[in-house]
């Protein structure tokens, strides 16, 4: 029985990832490519033909099969998988070397933010390709197909408030309907001619590279596209675990894959004229809107394998104090992974509107597609290598050898896409650059506005010793002051004994830490310290994908005698309001970003689920 449901959890959770890990790699043959020949800049003979289907057959091979699923499965962070969860890996490997720690955080968030930049040309790039099955089906609503692409992109951002439980269970069936779909298209092509397989010998796609150098080059920038969605086969993993992932690509993704890669060679092969869009020209013409529908479904799904990756990343990396607080709903009383970003919603939603205006088909994309996706495998890549030498405490000539020839291959296709900057790779660049200033300007103005606040708190402990010489007068009930440091004196509490001179029953002093581990367990979530006269000093601890609840964590501290009654517990935080002044610790218009981006956080209170008719902020000014 237990192996019965075993195998019964693996095949659900195996449909699974065929339908969020495998959307965004799983629609590539639309665009993939149609971007190779397309422009021209490679010429579509037999030859290239068969070298580039051999790169193609060897990039997925090398950069999925082998690095992603053997190599970079293995890198878990308490099961999570992800770029924040391999960064936070990767610094606590290396915590006792401050400056390297210093340097792989620095690139771990500048691979964070350049994500931004993949989330909105991904949903762009995909309904495009999807959409653009019009031209195939009907040449005259050539014109119809930005605005078919930005309707059925508004309708999906639209719908985000609602969640994706329930729709999200057809993202598996249609994914696999789609894998099978262009795994026929592919076979019918292969049967016409079979010599194309010969193109998994490793010997054609060398020879087309030694053969045309620079045109090999420039097909390696539009090659690279075949492993676009390669990083959420690890970000993913803690959703579905590693063998389903695993399951799922060798069983259903890569064969299908492959196969209608090596149909749309075939094709060319007998009838070059059909470049322009090899994917739609397989399907006979009967089978046409049909396939465009199944596509246009397909991509839909790909775009929201990335923006809910994004709404998930931006949490984390709120809360490791890289963003400010956002407003999260939460669309699922089973799931508490499935979360709504209103603000990074409509955030990636304009800058893909932009997108697809500004660029207007796939292949115009395709020259912004691809740079953002090396930069984060090479990433990968690199701190793979420190976890390997610092985590696991491999030698170091191993971990060099375990990471140093993927470190080539990613450096290779990065080059590659470096050309494809002026034609529109500077675009997912300049909203990256744009994500890192303001992750780097948020980090450093919280720094500087903790260093300004504790150059003016006073010591907690001998406050309280203070005060209790000539105790004020006592209050029934708990007063739990949120506190950002530890030790020091809360301005709340100052503020209440000044102007209401009373002191509550139980006071509880209280730290909310972050830590770079993706969970917590609740046993030891709460650290508590007895003050004396009914007052405490409380530390509790979240990982980077806990959710931090303040009220129930204080809630599990009843069994060690400190006891928290939810009616009558008042919740005191201070709201500050930051001065930006000449001097300081950052360039002033940094400090002027900063001080409008904790002006415009979302309430501290909504984030800590602190009960909002139980609260009570008092403000305070704090100059950086």
């Amino acid at each position: 029985m237990n192996h019965n449901r075993s195998a019964s959890s693996t095949a659900a959770l195996t449909l699974g990832a065929i339908g969020v890990v495998y959307g965004d790699i799983g629609t590539s043959p639309l665009y993939a490519l149609k971007q190779v020949f397309a422009n021209g800049h490679v010429p579509l003979t037999p030859d290239n033909v068969f070298g580039v289907l051999s790169l193609v057959f060897w990039t997925l091979t090398v950069v999925v099969s082998v690095k992603y699923v053997v190599l970079i499965l293995r890198a878990d962070n308490n099961g999570e998988g992800g770029l924040i969860a391999m960064l936070a890996l990767a610094s606590q490997a290396v915590r006792d070397r401050p400056a390297l720690r210093r340097r792989l955080l620095l690139v771990g968030i500048f691979g964070t933010a350049i994500f931004f930049g993949d989330g909105v040309i991904t949903p762009a790039i995909s309904v495009l390709g999807a959409v653009e099955g019009l031209q195939v089906a009907a040449p005259g609503l050539h014109t119809w197909i930005v605005p078919i692409t930005l309707v059925v992109l508004t309708a999906l951002f639209m719908f985000q408030r609602h969640g994706t439980e329930r729709v999200g269970k057809l993202f598996g069936p249609v994914m696999t309907v789609w894998f099978i779909v262009i795994a026929i298209l592919g076979l019918m092509h292969i049967g016409d001619n079979p010599a194309i397989l010969k193109s998994l010998m490793p010997h054609y796609a060398l020879l087309f590279l030694l053969t045309h150098p620079a045109v090999g080059f420039i097909a390696l920038g539009s090659v690279v596209l075949c492993v676009t969605g390669a990083e959420a086969l690890y970000a993913d993993m803690g959703h579905f675990g590693k063998r389903p992932i695993r399951l799922a690509w060798f069983g259903m993704a890569m064969p299908a894959l492959l196969l209608n890669y090596f149909g749309q060679g075939a094709m060319l092969l007998a009838d070059p004229s059909k470049v322009g869009n090899p994917f739609f020209q397989m399907a006979p013409p009967w089978a046409l809107y049909p396939l465009i529908a199944l596509a246009t479904c397909a991509a839909v799904i790909a775009s929201q394998a990335l923006i809910t990756a994004a709404f998930s990343v931006a949490k984390q990396a709120i809360q490791l104090g890289y963003l400010p607080r956002l407003r999260i709903q939460h669309t699922s009383e089973k799931e508490t992974g499935q979360i709504y970003l209103p603000f990074v919603n409509w955030g990636l939603f304009v800058g893909i509107v932009i997108a697809v205006v500004l660029f207007g088909s796939s292949d115009a994309l395709g020259a912004a597609y691809g740079i953002t996706v090396t930069i984060d495998m090479l990433i990968t890549t690199t701190m793979t290598f420190f976890v390997v030498r610092y985590a696991w405490k491999y030698a170091w000539w191993l971990a060099a050898l375990a990471t140093g020839f993927f470190f080539i291959v990613d450096f290779t296709f990065l080059a590659a896409n470096i050309v494809k900057v002026i034609d529109g790779g500077w675009f997912p660049l300049l909203i990256g650059a744009f994500m890192f200033t303001l992750m780097m300007t948020w980090k450093q103005g919280r720094k500087l506005m903790s260093k300004s606040l504790r150059d003016d708190a006073i010591d907690l402990g001998g406050f309280l010793e203070s005060v209790f010489i000539s105790p004020p007068t006592r209050v029934p009930g708990t007063a739990v002051f949120l506190v950002s440091d530890q030790g020091l004196t809360p301005n709340a509490l100052l503020h209440n004994l000044k102007h209401n001179k009373v002191l509550h029953e139980r006071n509880l002093f209280v730290t909310v830490k972050h830590h770079e581990v993706p969970w917590i367990a609740d046993r030891v979530c709460a650290e508590m310290r007895a003050l004396g006269n009914d007052c405490w000093e409380i530390t509790l601890n979240f990982g980077f994908k806990n959710e931090p609840d303040v009220p129930t964590a204080l809630a599990r501290l009843r069994e060690h005698g400190c006891s928290v009654d939810d009616m009558d517990t008042s919740y005191f935080l201070s709201r500050d309001i930051v001065i930006p002044t000449l001097g300081g610790g950052m360039a002033a218009w940094r400090e002027k970003l900063f001080a409008g981006m904790h002006r415009n956080a979302a309430a501290a209170a909504d984030f800590l689920r602190l009960p909002t008719n139980r609260v009570v902020e008092l403000g305070s000014k704090v100059e950086i």
